[in-house]
C-alpha cells in the first residue's frame, strides 16, 4: 500500500509522531541515569518496578477506552496530558527547581498516558486499513520508530547532559502541539455500535475492568504451551528490556573518554553518556535496517530453532556487555544484542496464531503482551542488583535467565509439536 493512498489519519499521524518520537528518544535513553544518581540504584530500581505498576493497569484499561469512548478521543487526551506530564517534569529540572521525586511522579504519568494512547493508536490502524495492508502499514509506522530511535539518542548523547530542561520543555510543546493537531485534523474512527453498546457498561469501575481482563487472561493460561510461550517470553524479556535500564548506567560509570576514530590529525573521542547514546542508535539503525531481511531468513528454519537460539544469542551479548568497557567491544555487543532481536521480530505474531484456537485469537494477541508488561515490571530489579551483587553478576543472571527461556522454548515446543501430532 503506497502512502499516498494512506488514510488521511495515518498521514498525519506517521508525521506528528514522528517528532514526537525524536525528541523523546533524545532524554528517555537517560532517565535510568537520572533516577539512579537522584535516588541511589536501589531505590531507583524499586521506584521504576512501581512506576510500571501503574503503567501495566493503564495498558489493560487502554484497549478497552479506546472502544467505549473512541480512538480519536483517547489519543487527543493522551497527547495533551502527556505533553503537561512533560512540562511539569521539565519545571522539575528546571534553573528555578531541581525535585527527583516531582520528576519521577512525572515520568510515571507521561508513562501512563502513553500506555493509554497506544491501544487507541494501533486501534485506528486496523479500523482504517484493509487487512491485507496492516502489515505493511504497521511496518511503516515500526521503521518509523526506529528512525527516530537512531537520530534522537545520538542529538541527546550531545545535548541531554546540558539542556535536560529545554529538551523537556520541547516534548511537553510537541505533545500537546500533536494533540491539538489530532483534535483538529483527524476523525473518528472507532465503529459507533462499539461505543453505543459500551454504555450500558458506563457505570463499570476501572478495577472491575482490569479483573474482568485477568479473568479472560485466566481462561488462556490453562493453555499450558501458550503458559510456557509467555514464561519464556518473560525470562528473555529480562535481556533485552535492559536496553533503557541497565546499560545507560552500566556504560555511564564504565566508559571512561576513549578515542572512537581519527581523522587526520583529529581524533574524536566518546564517553559515557555519549557512548550509550551511540549504541542505542546502533541498535535502531540496524533494527530499521535489517528488519525484514532477518525476518525472511529465519523464515527457512524452524520456529523451535529461531527462538531458542534467539534467547542463547541474547544471552551470550548480555555477557559481553558485562566484560568489557571498550566501546568497539560495545558496539560489537550490541550488534549481537540486536541480532537476538530480530530473529524473533518477525514471526512471533505468527507463532501466536498458531497456538490461538480460531475464536479466541484476539485473546491470545492480547494475553502474548503479558511477556512485556510483566518483563517490563521485573526489568528493573537489575538496577538495585549492581549494587547488592556488582555489574559481573548481575551480567551473568541476566545471561542465565536468556538460557533457561531457551530450556523453556525447548519444553513448550516438544508439547507443542505432541499436541499437533495428536490433532
Amino acid at each position: 500500500m503506497r502512502l499516498k493512498d494512506w488514510d488521511k489519519n495515518l498521514k498525519i499521524r506517521l508525521s506528528g509522531e514522528f517528532l514526537v518520537n525524536v525528541t523523546f528518544w533524545m532524554f528517555f535513553p537517560f532517565l535510568a541515569i537520572y533516577f539512579t544518581d537522584s535516588f541511589g540504584k536501589t531505590a531507583a530500581g524499586l521506584l521504576l518496578i512501581f512506576s510500571q505498576f501503574f503503567s501495566v493497569a493503564a495498558n489493560l484499561l487502554g484497549g478497552y477506552y479506546a472502544d467505549k469512548f473512541g480512538r480519536k478521543k483517547m489519543m487527543v487526551y493522551s497527547a495533551v496530558g502527556q505533553g503537561a506530564a512533560f512540562m511539569v517534569f521539565a519545571f522539575a529540572s528546571s534553573p528555578w527547581l531541581e525535585s527527583p521525586v516531582l520528576g519521577f511522579i512525572s515520568f510515571t504519568v507521561v508513562s501512563i498516558f502513553g500506555s493509554f494512547y497506544w491501544p487507541a493508536s494501533q486501534a485506528m490502524v486496523a479500523d482504517v486499513v484493509h487487512e491485507k495492508d496492516r502489515s505493511s502499514v504497521f511496518a511503516i509506522f515500526y521503521t518509523s520508530i526506529n528512525i527516530a530511535v537512531v537520530i534522537g539518542p545520538i542529538l541527546g548523547g550531545i545535548f541531554y547532559a546540558e539542556h535536560r530542561f529545554e529538551l523537556l520543555l520541547c516534548a511537553g510543546i510537541l505533545n500537546i502541539a500533536l494533540g491539538l493537531v489530532l483534535k483538529r485534523w483527524i476523525e473518528e474512527t472507532a465503529p459507533p455500535f462499539k461505543r453505543e453498546n459500551s454504555s450500558a457498561e458506563g457505570k463499570t469501575s476501572w478495577i472491575r475492568i482490569i479483573g474482568n481482563q485477568f479473568k479472560d487472561y485466566s481462561v488462556i493460561v490453562r493453555d499450558k504451551t501458550f503458559l510456557l510461550f509467555i514464561i519464556a517470553g518473560v525470562l528473555v524479556g529480562q535481556t533485552f528490556m535492559q536496553l533503557d535500564l541497565l546499560f545507560p548506567v552500566y556504560v555511564k560509570e564504565t566508559v571512561a573518554t576513549q578515542p572512537l576514530f581519527s581523522l587526520g590529525n583529529y581524533t574524536f573521542t566518546i564517553k559515557g553518556e555519549q557512548a550509550f547514546g551511540l549504541l542505542i542508535a546502533e541498535n535502531g539503525f540496524l533494527v530499521a535496517l535489517l528488519t525484514i531481511v532477518i525476518t525472511k531468513w529465519m523464515s527457512a528454519y524452524k520456529e523451535r530453532n529461531v527462538f531458542m537460539t534467539s534467547s542463547i544469542v541474547y544471552a551470550a551479548s548480555i555477557l559481553m556487555f558485562g566484560k568489557t568497557d571498550w566501546i568497539w567491544g560495545l558496539i560489537f555487543a550490541m550488534m549481537i544484542f540486536t541480532y537476538g532481536e530480530l530473529m524473533t521480530a518477525g514471526i512471533q505474531q505468527s507463532f501466536i496464531s498458531e497456538l490461538a484456537p480460531e475464536s479466541m485469537r484476539g485473546q491470545y494477541f492480547a494475553a502474548a503482551s503479558l511477556r512485556f508488561t510483566i518483563g517490563r515490571m521485573l526489568a528493573p530489579l537489575s538496577i538495585p542488583l549492581t549494587d547488592w551483587f556488582g555489574y559481573n553478576w548481575t551480567f551473568l543472571i541476566l545471561c542465565l535467565l536468556a538460557i533457561i527461556s531457551a530450556l523453556v522454548y525447548f519444553v513448550m515446543f516438544k508439547r507443542f509439536e505432541k499436541e499437533k501430532a495428536v490433532q
